[in-house]
């Protein structure tokens, strides 16, 4: 067997070593970082099931990337073709090197250069095989390489409207990893054309540059597939491509059943790391699709958080709607993330005691058997809580108009503005006169109201959005209501659709009184309507462009009604000019339709 050994190996196995060794101590830094609750959840599932789940997800996701086959099947393709077709090339090529060298433990480089220090020995298992399938799976990878450089000269071929604008390293990343596979091509290929060791790849293309000095060629050509190498490692940790190894950990943190807490924790810094930058965020963001805002989506706050660039623009220019969450194919919570680095950049309250005129109790005569929550935003459109009065009095209900004097609020859009200490003060208070009223049910028609009560509050007692409670109002017969032909367009509203996944329940009670309309987006597609309270920095002009794109896409079956189960929704859409037609909420269409 002839030498395994060249100095063209050094900048692979020098930039292996360094790679390796920042990322151990990055996750080390990371896990380190995590409260002592999320480090419990660690512990106490490390050795069970959640385990093996967690390493048939990273097959599934990680590899595979099955989320992003879903949603773009090309785009799919081009991840896996890299994802899979690496892999695989160092398996395989491992396999090969072993067989060759009649030990496991060759040199770690010979998998990397195993065409030139194969001497021609086929004393071996099959090497026409492995040979066979090593160029197929070279061939593979690059099939991926050039669907990326048509993504970014001609991004529509790939089904996206815009990609990711890069830094200067991350580009220099992204041309490194390019560059790996056609020079490793031309490296095998120039050496097949010397030394006839090939396969149906590497010996074409060498025989067709047979014109050239191979015997001059070769050397220069494995140094610049080695140098190329130890640039993108170098490269990997401070760039996108951290997401390929920041993913397999944020998989198994999941598993393990560790989530975003209200501050900065390691386990945020693992889910922004996660992210590959592939862009499908921006596609779907509102502000892009609509107002042409093309700097703030979720893949930018997400570069500048790991940067330590963020500024307040890109920090608060979101309508926190979720349809990045939703589409996102890692799952990373860029809205509950989003929400804490804001929180950051608010200046401290000392303790201050901010809602000391809240009233501390409810009168003792007050024992109502559901509470009834109307929101901030239901007493700005007073059809709604009109509606949910009447139908209360309508199926008997023994019932506690809780915030009739408006001066309650759920402290949600104090924690999407990052005022955690205003927005705990809000709930504690609120959350003692809820439990200590004695009702057996809370009903609120605001879905911000609503999330926050489900997933924020501890409460004794079970929580209902008003569709919700209307259906099931509908099915023990305690209101009856007369259908007829009208024609309804529902729109899910975020906080209610993504947020809690409320989407069948509106459109059952729709559907006992009229006709449901076709919508092309909708449910976890729902466009938002673009006056979220979670924005602040967006001016009148561009929220009404982003709710005049949802008015068309709502309307394009030309409804009678445009429904929807939010006021702010109905606030919004009912200023709209882009359809003229009816806006109400599903609690007016209900009391209209009352026997």
């Amino acid at each position: 067997m002839s030498s395994t050994y060249h100095p063209f190996v050094i900048p692979f196995c020098a930039g292996a070593l360094l790679l390796f060794a920042i990322l151990i101590g990055k996750c080390i830094l990371w896990l380190h970082r995590m409260s002592r609750t999320q480090k419990k959840q660690c512990l106490k599932r490390l050795i069970s099931l959640k385990t093996i789940a967690a390493f048939w997800e990273c097959l599934r996701e990680c590899l595979f990337h099955r989320n992003i086959f879903k949603r773009n099947f090309v785009l799919g393709y081009m991840h896996l073709s890299f994802a899979l077709g690496w892999f695989l090339l160092i398996v395989v090529g491992k396999a090969e090197a072993s067989c060759y060298s009649h030990t496991f433990w060759e040199d770690p480089w010979m998998a990397i250069f195993f065409r030139y220090f194969e001497d021609g020995n086929t004393n071996y298992f099959m090497p026409q095989l492995f040979t066979f399938v090593m160029d197929l799976l070279l061939a593979w990878i690059l099939s991926g390489i050039l669907l990326a450089w048509c993504k970014r000269l001609y991004s529509r071929l790939l089904g996206m409207r815009k990609t990711t604008r890069h830094t200067w390293y991350d580009r220099l990343g992204m041309i490194s990893l390019w560059c790996i596979f056609p020079c490793r091509l031309l490296a095998e290929s120039v050496t097949a054309s010397v030394r006839h060791n090939g396969g149906w790849l590497t010996q074409t293309l060498g025989d067709a540059l047979a014109f050239l000095p191979s015997e001059q060629l070769q050397l220069p050509l494995w140094w610049l597939y080695s140098s190329v190498l130890c640039i993108f490692f170098l490269c990997l940790p401070f760039t996108r491509y951290m997401h390929i190894f920041a993913e397999v950990l944020l998989v198994f943190l999941r598993k393990w059943g560790v989530t975003e807490e209200e501050t900065l924790t390691g386990y945020t810094q693992v889910e922004t790391n996660a992210c590959s930058r592939c862009g499908i965020c921006i596609d779907v963001c509102p502000l892009n699709t609509a107002a042409n805002i093309q700097n703030v989506q979720s893949v930018y706050f997400i570069r500048d958080s790991r940067q330590g660039v963020l500024s307040e623009e890109v920090a608060n220019n979101c309508l926190l709607c979720n349809r990045c969450v939703e589409a996102c194919p890692v799952g990373i919570q860029t809205t509950l993330i989003r929400q804490i680095r804001r929180g950051e950049q608010k200046q401290a309250g000392n303790g201050k005691a901010y809602y000391t005129y809240l009233p501390q109790a409810l009168p003792q005569e007050k024992r109502p058997k559901v509470v009834y929550f109307a929101g901030c935003m239901s007493h700005l459109t007073g059809g709604v809580i009109q509606s949910m009065l009447r139908i209360f009095e309508k199926a008997g209900e023994d019932y506690l108009f809780l915030d009739q004097d408006k001066n309650l609020c759920c402290g949600r859009p104090l924690r999407q503005q990052g005022y955690t200490e205003q927005a705990d003060q809000m709930r504690n208070a609120l959350e003692k006169l809820i439990n200590g009223s004695g009702a057996s049910l809370l009903v609120t028609s605001c879905p911000i109201c609503y999330h926050a009560f489900k997933q924020e509050y501890r409460l004794d007692m079970p929580v209902m959005h008003h569709t919700e409670y209307l259906r099931q109002c509908l099915a023990q017969h305690k209101i009856t209501v007369t259908a007829d032909a009208t024609r309804y367009a529902y729109h899910d509203p975020c906080e209610l659709g993504r947020g809690e996944r409320i989407y069948q329940e509106p459109r059952e009670v729709l559907a006992a009184i009229g006709i449901l309309c076709t919508v092309s987006e909708e449910k976890a597609d729902a466009l938002c309507c673009g006056h979220s309270l979670g924005n602040t920095a967006l001016n009148s002009a561009q929220k009404n462009l982003i709710r005049d794109e949802a008015m068309r896409t709502l309307c394009a079956d030309h409804p009678d009604v445009l429904a929807t189960a939010c006021p702010l929704c109905k606030k919004a859409f009912t200023c709209g000019q882009a359809e003229k037609v009816a806006v109400k909420d599903i609690a007016e269409i209900i009391a209209e339709h009352l026997n």
